[in-house]
């Protein structure tokens, strides 16, 4: 049996429909709407004015700021950041005059991944672990881990650090890093860049 949900998370001007599953401490702010189909982790935050749909799954301690939408087929993993007025879709080539709910592409954003304001993700992207969006950029395609992507539409323009701090390595081929805030040490072979040694907790 799901636990009850604390009210006194839920702003007066929210609406969570019955049968949603908000976890301990997440905070549901001034006119959202979270649909009965939700799940939703601990410790999250939804501003002002976020939807979310029935057939999402939204990680721990995730943010999702003011104007943003999840909509169906969206999953955010832990601590994933969705900037003001980002906007994820779910149908590729819409019609008002034709439904498509039948064909919904999945978006996945994982962990530790950040989108900045105003970012467009294009339905059935893979948006990997601490990759970072950055603000107005419209993504059509996967994204690594680690990629600092910009631009419309998006192209990667480096790596950068699980802190979010760039990493001094070239887009493609090989090289190795430091984070300069964690000590954190991070390799790129043959274009995949990886964390190889964590030092410090963030």
């Amino acid at each position: 049996m799901n636990a009850p949900i604390d009210s006194k998370d839920i702003h007066p001007s929210a609406i969570v429909d019955d049968g949603a599953v908000l976890g301990p401490g997440t905070r549901v702010w001034h006119f959202s709407h979270v649909c009965g189909g939700a799940r939703i982790g601990a410790g999250c935050s939804l501003g002002q004015n976020v939807f979310v749909g029935n057939d999402v799954v939204i990680g721990d301690r995730v943010k999702i700021q003011n104007n943003v939408s999840v909509y169906d087929a969206v999953t955010l993993e832990d601590e994933v950041f969705c900037g003001p007025s980002m906007v994820f879709t779910n149908v590729y080539n819409p019609r008002s005059g034709i439904v498509r709910k039948d064909h919904y592409r999945r978006t996945l954003v994982r962990r530790g991944a950040s989108i900045g304001a105003n970012a467009t993700i294009v339905c059935g992207a893979t948006i990997g672990a601490y990759a970072f969006i950055g603000a107005g950029a419209v993504v059509k395609h996967d994204v690594p881990d680690f990629a600092l992507m910009a631009g419309v539409p998006a192209r990667q323009v480096g790596w950068i650090s699980r802190f979010g701090e760039r990493l001094p390595l070239p887009t493609a081929g090989n090289g190795e890093a430091v984070c300069p805030h964690t000590g954190e040490s991070y390799v790129l072979v043959d274009g995949v860049c990886s964390l190889v040694s964590a030092p410090s907790r963030l």
